[in-house]
């Protein structure tokens, strides 16, 4: 089933050529709507072949199919508004200084988008999922290198997209589909592809980032790595709902078996009876929680190893001991070490690392100087979330100067609440500072879709020459701005 060099070259070569079916925005609106009509109808189908490949269950995956289709129907509608075209024009000023000619500046597709699929998200960070559907909204034909954990859902929403594609006249080369690891590298070598978007582990990820920025014209690789989501718990919110604060941590920790890729994988809470209580809520929930499967085999045998190797670390305990909950199973568990040990380099950094699954670690800090320390050596994230007392939120204490210090450190930065929950929306942003993302953009929300775009001014063109999104008229109706005033 892996695709050789040579498919790989015909898919992307047929791509390529699908690129003026995408040149109307009105088809392009509609091919992602169908697209969504057509993955809802098939939704059964889809589920149950979802279902057998990764045992998410058929609740949460019915959920994640009507997340991608309505994240289809966002974009559609984002499409059909044209805001992302971002159009500027400018008339000639001649008393300016320096003098401005006629400018018109607008956005334009980069061309075939190469998308590297899930593990976890085998609808929603797959085939059809936001790397392709914001790619697809920009004018972007998509070849999708399928994920190795769910290939036989892959070719089935495939069929499904193309199906839709059908129905507006669009090529079934806008959606090529490849299987294979020297598949997944053929890709980014390719130099009809243009951009690249990836989610999956640091190491696969940087070594596509390094294809895609040595080739003899590099791309853009849009990618997210890994993320330890840092979750910051005050004394004062310990003291005032530190039960509901282990509660909600066990849910977040554990929810989808911690396959998520913002799960919290490291807890600042205080060496104090206020954090004392927090823990043994947090133990009670964790313990209440049943096994789980992991996506893979691979993945269960790295979480095991990953577990066993920050246990054996100097003052890490285990409070509720992660590992195998059957023969495919795996329990849920966190780990506990001195704050202290974390704000020095050594083998501690290791607690720093993401580990994939149900587990997290528990820091217990003493003072403010090693919350400090320990967020100093942090790297990059999707989120950073702080937990305040009612008063700390309302602006009193060090509320506003916590959230001032994580924000450097993520791209969300949540206030008592708990990262896993993505919503798709137009303020959303899904990224942050590498490892958590190779660049500064968003693979979820309507700003996605800017990754797959890039401008281009046109000065001193004939209006007869230009396209009609930058003529004068605006027979589109496009939002601009002109000559410095913004249009709706």
């Amino acid at each position: 089933m892996e695709a050789t060099a040579q498919e790989v070259d015909a898919a992307v070569r047929a791509a390529h050529a699908a690129r003026e079916a995408l040149t109307d925005r009105t088809v392009r609106a509609a091919f992602l709507r169908s697209a969504a009509d057509e993955l809802e109808a098939a939704r059964d189908r889809l589920v149950e072949a979802a279902d057998a490949e990764t045992a998410l269950g058929p609740v949460r995956l019915t959920g994640e199919l009507a997340r991608t289709c309505y994240q289809l129907r966002a974009f559609a509608g984002i499409v059909e508004e044209g805001a992302f075209l971002d159009v500027v024009i400018d008339h000639p000023d001649d008393t300016a200084t320096p003098p401005v000619p006629d400018l018109r500046r607008y956005k334009i597709p980069l061309g075939v988008v190469a998308v590297y699929s899930a593990s976890n998200f085998p609808f929603a960070f797959s085939v059809a999922g936001g790397d392709t559907a914001s790619a697809l909204a920009a004018g972007c034909p998509v070849v999708v290198k399928a994920h190795p954990d769910h290939p036989a859902l892959s070719e089935l929403v495939a069929k499904v997209i193309r199906r839709a594609a059908a129905r507006h006249q669009v090529p079934d080369g806008v959606l090529g589909l490849v299987h294979g690891f020297d598949a997944g590298i053929e890709l980014i070598r390719h130099p009809m592809v243009a951009a690249a978007g990836f989610t999956g582990s640091v190491r696969g990820g940087r070594a596509l980032f390094d294809e895609a920025a040595a080739r003899p014209v590099p791309i853009p690789f849009h990618g997210e790595l890994g993320s330890l989501n840092p979750v910051l718990v005050t004394e004062a919110a310990a003291a005032e709902r530190g039960e509901a604060i282990g509660a909600g941590l066990a849910g977040s920790m554990t929810l989808g078996v911690g396959q998520f890729c913002v799960k919290p994988g490291l807890v600042l809470a205080p060496a104090s009876a206020a954090g004392d209580a927090l823990l043994k809520s947090l133990t009670d929930a964790v313990s209440d929680t049943d096994p789980g499967v992991l996506l893979d085999h691979r993945m269960r045998d790295n979480f095991l190893a990953g577990v066993t190797e920050r246990t054996r670390l100097p003052e890490v305990e285990s409070p509720v001991t992660a590992g195998a909950g059957g023969e495919h199973t795996v329990s849920a568990g966190f780990l506990t070490v001195p704050a202290e040990r974390l704000t020095r380099e050594g083998a501690h950094d290791l607690l720093l690392e993401e580990c994939f699954g149900p587990v997290t670690v528990v820091a217990r800090y003493t003072d403010e100087a090693e919350v400090r320390a320990v967020l100093s050596r942090l790297p990059g994230n999707l989120t950073a979330t702080v937990h305040l007392s009612s008063e700390e939120a309302a602006g009193q204490g060090r509320g506003a100067e916590l959230v001032r210090e994580l924000t450097p450190l993520a791209g969300r930065v949540l206030v008592n609440g708990w990262p896993t929950g993505v919503a798709v929306a137009p303020a959303q942003h899904h990224g942050g500072p590498y490892p958590a993302t190779t660049s500064t953009s968003t693979s979820v929300g309507g700003t996605a879709i800017e990754r797959w775009l890039r401008p281009v001014v046109y000065q001193g063109a004939p209006e007869a020459l230009l396209p009609p999104e930058l003529k004068d008229d605006n027979p589109l109706g496009l939002p601009r701005r002109f000559n410095g005033r913004l249009e709706h």
